[in-house]
């Protein structure tokens, strides 16, 4: 597979990401609505403790599906089949091993879990046997997940993505029947399971069917595979561990230093940054096994374009977004939480967190999943955890001082502007061969400059009374002439004369060179 090959993939993995994360939303709002109707309020609260429990099973990862990601990549580079075969067999009983564990100690513990949440005693049974339903459908998911890892690291990302897409239109469409035709609690949570875990079940079939030489068997399962495996992913899984230390430590914080109320403040804010982070990272997601392939093919300098251009298409799209998030700020907040009016305090933890998720998408986004496929995980890991570090000590001495929400938000910024800016950015300009300002003007000036007349679009309509009373008008009118203005003083000022003719030929459907090719 050439670089060119690499590229396209990349593009195409990128926009089926942005599918299946809108796809996502629309889905989980509906579903959320709909639940809530149909539930009585300690049944959606039972349902919504489980899905988070579900979504916080990465931890339980051990950082082996990133490792199975990054061998596939590897391997299938060299066509080292054998050696895949023992090392997909060995993770794969590994989680084997640990979700029967999983499943056993909860449904032997059951009883004293449902008591331990206060649950009323006429739902103590049903939702007793609900969670050991759950908790056996994760222990299937842990062994069954390595499989969307196996195709991302075929780099067939956008075939993962379009199963997970329909499965979530379909799960949406089977709780809509189930609503109506007035479900239980239970039977909903099996339908819900089920579309859970059938992507990963059509994955499988999917990435073996591409490997046809790689055997699974529990005979393959190798100690010392497993030791050489952990070599990685021990510093993958303590990454990705810091990664929600900073993204969770603050409510933690706010909970033990101010009160449950400050958490409130803190998460209507966090809302928008939140999304906005969604929207920005679907590029960077593309670009760990491609990444992974480059490394083992021993293409250098086509890693260090890929640093760049990723660095660069980074700040192309998350540029414009932020600036329209920034001056319509109070205006998303107030459909977020219905409120007519947001108190300064949530507006400003609200600015300062997306400033945060700005400023680590230029430094962070991109730097960390190259290097991380590339033998520079140590040097992450210790990165990783002095920032998570020096976040929750500042975010503690600085809410002791100034006893405020913003206080804690400002102490997950500063960590983040120090280890992004002066160690990752220098870091990436030296792998890259610029100087650190010379890096920052390629990547970051271009796409800022064009945001000038977007700015000044958003500073002016306030003042022009044309939707005067009518903010979301206002918003929408404002919105549609900045993405005007700034498509076209981006068509013009920041892409080359090559990106151009792709994109034309893209649209019109022709065979061009990749966007990410060209200077």
């Amino acid at each position: 597979m050439t670089y060119a090959d690499i590229q396209r993939r990349i593009w195409s993995n990128a926009l089926s990401n942005y599918l299946r994360t809108f796809v996502g939303i629309v889905v989980g709002l509906l579903t959320f609505r709909l639940l809530y109707q149909h539930f009585s309020k300690e049944s959606f609260g039972f349902w919504s403790l489980l899905w988070s429990v579900f979504g916080y099973g990465i931890l339980l990862d051990f950082g082996f599906g990133f490792a199975a990601q990054k061998r596939v990549a590897e391997l299938s580079v060299s066509k080292d089949w054998s050696q895949l075969s023992r090392v997909l067999s060995t993770i794969l009983f590994f989680y084997l091993s640990v979700a029967l564990v999983l499943a056993l100690t909860v449904t032997l513990g059951s009883h004293h879990i449902v008591r331990l949440f206060d649950v009323s005693p006429q739902h103590h049974e049903e939702f007793r046997l609900v969670l050991i339903v759950f908790f056996a459908a994760i222990g299937l998911a842990f062994p069954l997940g390595i499989f969307p890892e196996i195709l991302r690291g075929q780099q067939r990302i956008t075939l993962a993505n379009n199963i997970t897409t329909v499965a979530m239109l379909l799960r949406l469409g089977v709780i809509v029947w189930a609503v109506w035709h007035g479900w239980g609690f239970m039977s909903i949570m099996i339908a819900a399971l089920f579309f859970a875990l059938v992507p990963d079940l059509l994955s499988a079939f999917f990435a073996l069917r591409g490997m046809p030489e790689v055997r699974l068997s529990p005979r393959l399962f190798s100690r010392g595979v497993m030791r050489e495996t952990m070599a990685f992913s021990i510093f993958a899984y303590i990454t990705t561990a810091t990664n929600i230390i900073l993204g969770k430590t603050d409510q933690l914080v706010l909970g033990a230093t101010l009160s449950v109320g400050a958490i409130a403040i803190y998460q209507a804010g966090a809302k928008v940054a939140e999304v906005f982070a969604q929207f920005t990272k679907q590029l960077q997601d593309t670009l760990s096994p491609a990444a992974a392939h480059l490394h083992a093919s021993g293409d250098h300098d086509s890693l260090r374009d890929l640093l760049h251009r990723g660095t660069r298409w980074s700040a192309l799209i998350s540029t414009p977004l932020y600036v329209f998030c920034a001056f319509e700020m109070e205006t998303m907040l107030r459909l977020l939480t219905g409120e007519a009016q947001i108190a300064h305090e949530t507006l400003l933890v609200a600015q300062v967190l997306l400033f945060w998720f700005y400023t680590s998408t230029l430094t962070h986004s991109v730097s960390k999943r190259i290097y991380m496929m590339t033998g520079h995980e140590r040097r992450l890991m210790w990165l990783g955890v002095g920032e998570a570090v020096a976040n929750l000590a500042l975010s503690i001495a600085l809410v002791l001082i100034f006893r405020n929400v913003v206080a804690v938000a400002v102490g997950s910024l500063i960590p983040t502007l120090y280890f992004g800016w002066l160690r990752l950015w220098p870091w990436m300009a030296r792998d890259i061969g610029r100087p650190p300002l010379l890096l920052l003007r390629e990547t970051v000036l271009a796409p800022a400059l064009c945001c000038v007349p977007a700015v000044l679009i958003f500073a002016a309509a306030p003042h022009l009374g044309v939707f005067h009373g009518h903010p979301w008008l206002q918003t929408m009118c404002a919105g549609s002439f900045a993405a005007l203005a700034t498509a076209f003083t981006l068509w013009i000022a920041a892409l080359g004369d090559e990106e151009r003719a792709a994109i034309r030929s893209r649209f019109f459907k022709k065979r061009a060179k990749p966007v990410l090719a060209t200077a």
